[in-house]
Order: C-alpha cells, then sequence, then structure tokens
C-alpha cells in the first residue's frame, strides 16, 4: 500500500496525463511509494449533460463550479487521515513547512477551481484547507495541484531515491536550503567554478553553501 495517496479533483483529468508518466513521480507510483489518481468532477453529476457549474447568484459575468458533484467526489474518495483542499488566490499560502506537515497524512483531496471560482459552500463546509501557490491568479487549480504534488511527494521516503539528498536540504524548522551548483568544465569561457568547492574540505564546502545559499519558507 502507498504511504500517501493524492486524489485530484478536476474537469480536465487528461491535463495531467502526461506529467505523471514521466520522472520520479512515474517511478515513484511503480514502487508504491505514492499514489496519483485523477477523478473526473463530472463522474459525480446526475444529468445528463453532466452538468458542473452554473451562473452565480447576484450576476457576473462567468460561471461557478458546484457544490453538489463536488460534495459527492469527496463522499466517495475521502478515507482515514485524509485532508481536503482546495486551491483559491485568497487562500494561505504555501510553502515547504506546510509541505512537510501535509507529507504526514495518508492521502490528500486536492479540488482543481475553474472559471470563476467554487460554491463557497465548498471552502466553509467540505474543504480543511484552502490553499494558494502564490500572489496570481491561474486558470485553474490544476497546476497548484501539480506544485503540491510533487513538492509533498519529494518529501515521502525513497522517492528521491537517495536519503541524503533531502536530508542535506532541510532546515531545522522544516524549509528548504537551495544554494549555487556547478559541474564539469571548471572553467567555461573564463567562468570559473569557485575554488573552494574544488577543494575537497567538507567544513568550508559548508559554510560556503550556508553563506550562498537561500532558505525557502
Amino acid at each position: 500500500m502507498a504511504r500517501l495517496s493524492f486524489d485530484i479533483i478536476t474537469i480536465f483529468p487528461e491535463m495531467f496525463s502526461s506529467y505523471l508518466k514521466e520522472s520520479l513521480i512515474a517511478r515513484a507510483q511503480a514502487k508504491k511509494l505514492i499514489k496519483i489518481n485523477v477523478h473526473n468532477l463530472r463522474k459525480y453529476t446526475r444529468d445528463r449533460h453532466k452538468t458542473v457549474d452554473d451562473r452565480p447568484f447576484g450576476g457576473g459575468l462567468g460561471m461557478v463550479l458546484k457544490v453538489e458533484p463536488i460534495f459527492k467526489a469527496i463522499k466517495a474518495l475521502k478515507k482515514s487521515k485524509a485532508k481536503v483542499i482546495l486551491f483559491t488566490p485568497r487562500g494561505k499560502k504555501f510553502d515547504q513547512p506546510l509541505a512537510h506537515k501535509l507529507s504526514k497524512f495518508n492521502q490528500l483531496i486536492l479540488i482543481c477551481g475553474r472559471y470563476e471560482g467554487v460554491d463557497e459552500r465548498v471552502a466553509k463546509h467540505l474543504a480543511d484547507m484552502e490553499l494558494s501557490i502564490g500572489d496570481y491568479d491561474l486558470m485553474g487549480g490544476e497546476l497548484p495541484a501539480l506544485v503540491l504534488m510533487e513538492t509533498v511527494a519529494r518529501l515521502i521516503p525513497g522517492v528521491l531515491g537517495k536519503p541524503q539528498l533531502l536530508k542535506e536540504r532541510i532546515t531545522k524548522n522544516k524549509g528548504f536550503i537551495e544554494y549555487p551548483q556547478y559541474t564539469r568544465p571548471e572553467e567555461f569561457r573564463g567562468w570559473r567554478v569557485p575554488k573552494v568547492l574544488l577543494s575537497g574540505h567538507h567544513k568550508k564546502i559548508e559554510e560556503w553553501r550556508a553563506k550562498y545559499g537561500k532558505t525557502i519558507a
């Protein structure tokens, strides 16, 4: 059984197809470290047109995703120790420490909004958390779902391969250190690799990385 399951609710399931078949995400699924299920919200409608949206009360441009099919999807999918997340520009800013907290759950249900938004009753009564990946607006929640999924998945033991690859980058407060990286050749067009990285002096290399690295969240 997978350590963590991601259940993504969307009206555009094909947007995820190619991404989930590549690189470390594909390998992690094959090794059953994580499980990713993409669910078409239209499956949880009851009319022959499979309607998932309607005009907003009070008027306005665009359409709003309905609460009923989302309620049915969550009811069908939710298991124990699950977290239901709705992506919205109004949500809490997603960061590395939060990714660590989310990696402790058994299941993350990710609701991808579209059009002019999602009926507010989803946020108030169905979602455990509203999240944003930045102070900008997107066409939907599919990209944020991929961002969260990859950020959280790489924290699951075995997903990155060697445990030290992750361990050396994580701070005491569960943030992430990103420092400059170089590889061969040592010199290219007069641009040289810093001498300290060629010295083999591990303590000095750690000090250099601490000096020039950036702590994320």
